[in-house]
């Protein structure tokens, strides 16, 4: 049997046109309270995977439902749940992603071009939100330092910054969200090159669906979960700390780094335990997330309390 190789299968050609025609007529047919509850699978697609990472967690992955329907994405309003209901309003095809700054290639990607760069791989990570729940997510994509050497940063390039998609007529719940647009984000260099994040286009074998930041995000699995930019449409290379959103909103409760630390408390709870989703009992929290002996010689001589 002929095996297509990930590399030679573009993002447009995952789904066969009638085969997501019929879905759509599905839909249609479908009343408006049902139609909600297909939405996540009917439009997803499945993705062809080279290997599953040895970076992946041996924990059991959240159910597909819970990590679908219980999201922070505020372009498509603040409760965990609207973006579930809200996202499928949002184009993800055509996508470009331009890169730009202190690089000596810059480029504006189409998507498909992002997707031929490396073979995508599995990889099962945990998250940890900040407002006391956790994750375990089968990601799929390949690292964040494969697109970043295709573009030959320069000497000056000490961070990456990253910019969501904002558009209010596709995002009509970010006029009510509180926290200023377009949603962005930044990593030192050093963290994005780290072969911990990923560059992500699925999870649980499919692509992603809209509500969890498609058709291209990031995943730092070792930081609290809104450093982990969804949509993105701009990666800029810079020699100063970029602004981050969160640090632009509530500077005192959420820094630049952003590192799971359990030793520390939020100003307005703890950090010491965490639920994972779909569990009633509480688990403690662990630093960097559990990827400590990966990352945290990134943090070496550096007060976490300091450089929250």
């Amino acid at each position: 049997m002929l095996i297509k190789k990930p590399i030679a299968i573009r993002y447009s050609d995952v789904t066969p046109k009638h085969v997501y025609m019929n879905r759509r007529r599905f839909l249609a047919a479908v009343p408006l309270a049902g139609a909600a509850f297909f939405t996540d699978r009917a439009s997803a697609a499945k993705l062809a995977v080279a290997s599953r990472s040895p970076f992946s967690t041996d924990e059991t992955p959240t159910p597909y439902k819970d990590v679908t329907n219980y999201n922070n994405f505020y372009e498509f309003g603040t409760g965990k749940d609207d973006p579930a209901k809200r996202a499928q309003s949002l184009k993800t095809s055509p996508w470009t992603v331009k890169v730009e700054g202190a690089v000596d290639k810059p480029k504006v990607f189409d998507f498909d071009a992002v997707m031929k760069m490396a073979p995508l791989e599995e990889r099962i990570y945990r998250h940890r939100c900040v407002e006391a729940w956790s994750i375990v997510v089968p990601w799929i994509g390949f690292p964040l330092n494969v697109l970043i050497k295709a573009v030959d940063p320069t000497a000056k390039a000490k961070f990456v910054a990253f910019e969501s998609l904002y558009d209010p007529k596709q995002m009509p719940g970010a006029r009510y969200a509180g926290i200023p647009f377009p949603y962005v984000e930044g990593l030192r260099m050093d963290e994005a090159m780290h072969p911990l994040a990923l560059l992500c286009f699925g999870m649980y074998s499919e692509t992603l669906p809209n509500q969890d930041g498609a058709p291209i995000r990031l995943v730092v699995p070792w930081k609290y979960g809104f450093k982990s930019i969804k949509s993105i449409v701009k990666i800029r290379f810079v020699e100063k700390e970029p602004p981050t959103t969160w640090n632009l909103a509530n500077a005192h409760e959420y820094g630049f780094y952003s590192n799971v630390n359990p030793a520390v408390d939020h100003p307005r709870w703890s950090q010491a335990s965490e639920r994972r989703l779909g569990e009633f009992s509480k688990r403690k929290t662990l630093p960097f997330n559990g990827y400590g002996d990966q990352v945290a010689s990134l943090y070496a001589g550096m007060d976490l309390r300091k450089f929250y």
